[in-house]
């Protein structure tokens, strides 16, 4: 189900995905474990901030996992604002997944692991939280983000990168099987979802980094 704005606002949400952790760079998969930030993801956060700054939110909201807060400080330092952490914009728990590559749970589970390409790619595993699961807690994240803001008004959220999918394919309307259909966001790269003159949701950026065009 879509986020449900009110007509005509302007509103603005913009999604920042972490900067890069060491269990990243090995290709393991993190979930709820709180894993911080290494040096490149650091120095990513660093040139991200003063960027996404330039949007000039009014709220600033972050998952509350290390690597999610430890960017948001960043953003903090930037904007002048004190993030909200809020659980809700989790990753996924990945159950039995969690601290593996896919090589390694492949192996573990018995099965081919070629075809999982993408490390963001919802696979069931014992333990793990459902496609369905996560939504019904983003969801209503990114609603109260909405809520919150005023007309006109921008609100950034620091989060990970397949509950970042999930969350765009639910407030956009669309299936939430389609967000394994979505490249998966780099790290400290960011989303823009924005409010039409209808009060329509629609996705006006996504993936965007610094080495892109600055925001409008």
């Amino acid at each position: 189900m879509a986020a449900d704005p009110s007509p005509g606002r302007g509103r603005r949400v913009v999604l920042v995905r972490h900067g890069r952790t060491a269990w990243n760079a090995e290709g393991r998969a993190q979930g709820h474990t709180d894993v911080s930030l290494d040096d490149t993801g650091r120095r990513q956060a660093e040139e991200m901030a003063p960027v996404v700054a330039e949007f000039d939110p009014a709220l600033l909201v972050t998952s509350d996992l290390a690597r999610a807060r430890e960017t948001a400080a960043f953003l903090e330092k930037q904007t002048g604002l004190t993030a909200v952490e809020d659980p809700r914009w989790r990753e996924y728990e990945l159950g039995e997944r969690t601290g593996l590559t896919l090589a390694e749970f492949g192996e573990r589970m018995g099965v081919d692991h070629e075809g999982w390409w993408d490390v963001h790619a919802h696979i069931d595993a014992p333990g793990a939280e459902t496609p369905d699961e996560l939504v019904a807690r983003v969801l209503p994240a990114f609603e109260e983000v909405l809520e919150r803001l005023g007309e006109g008004e921008t609100a950034v959220v620091v989060t990970h990168g397949a509950s970042l999918k999930v969350a765009l394919a639910s407030v956009l309307g669309w299936p939430v099987e389609t967000a394994a259909g979505i490249e998966a966001m780099h790290n400290c790269a960011w989303a823009v979802v924005a409010e039409t003159g209808s009060g329509r949701l629609r996705l006006s950026s996504y993936n965007r980094t610094v080495e892109g065009t600055p925001p409008d």
